[in-house]
């Protein structure tokens, strides 16, 4: 029998730290998100939250800007979640 072992989440402070990126344009929309949104979201779409912020940032750029889309649809998702929080 296989044991899952989950991985604990990070803390507020270390994603408040990673969603400081080399792009202001990153930086203007992660962090916003992370103190208004990010309590909101479910287990599962914390983890692929975390996901998405180990992506560099010219495939982050390209997917927030809506040149490429996430091959990952999770990930694809919370960038369109992102996105249309910042259009309201």
């Amino acid at each position: 029998m296989s044991e899952v072992i989950a991985t604990p989440l990070m803390s507020k402070p270390k994603l408040r730290w990673a969603c400081r990126r080399g792009m202001l344009e990153l930086d203007v929309l992660l962090a916003p998100f992370v103190e208004e949104g990010y309590d909101a979201l479910s287990e599962q779409q914390k983890v692929d939250f975390e996901r998405l912020l180990a992506c560099d940032d010219p495939d982050l750029f390209a997917w927030f800007m809506g040149h490429n889309r996430s091959e990952d649809a999770a990930v694809q998702a919370l960038i369109e979640l992102i996105v249309n929080r910042v259009r309201v």
